[in-house]
């Protein structure tokens, strides 16, 4: 895996979920498996947050981690509470993504 940090602001789309924009100097990953494992992470860490899958399908097409973590897919994910505009903080490290949301990047 890439090592640094992926970092994104949350942007929240109206009626379709959010989409991820990532802050200058952010690193994303290339390979498949390093690219599904950060994606997990990301979901692990919106879930914690209080973000909540809703049921819109998604299309497959269309919404791919790979264009999620280049901000080119809303995908169906809604905050439990609306207001700030948060980020997704995650180290690459080791194969091993931890990422967390936070009202600012640091």
């Amino acid at each position: 895996m890439t090592a640094g940090r992926y970092i994104a602001q949350i942007v929240e789309v109206p009626e379709h979920g959010i989409k991820l924009e990532p802050a200058e100097g952010s690193v994303a990953p290339e390979g498949p498996t390093e690219v599904n494992l950060l994606g997990m992470a990301i979901a692990l860490a919106l879930g914690a947050a209080g973000y909540h899958h809703h049921a819109e399908q998604r299309d497959p097409e269309l919404q791919t981690l790979d264009a999620l973590l280049t901000g080119d897919a809303v995908m169906p994910w809604r905050p439990a509470e609306s207001g700030g505009t948060p980020y997704i903080v995650c180290e690459l490290n080791d194969g091993k993504p931890t990422c967390s949301v936070r009202p600012t990047v640091d």
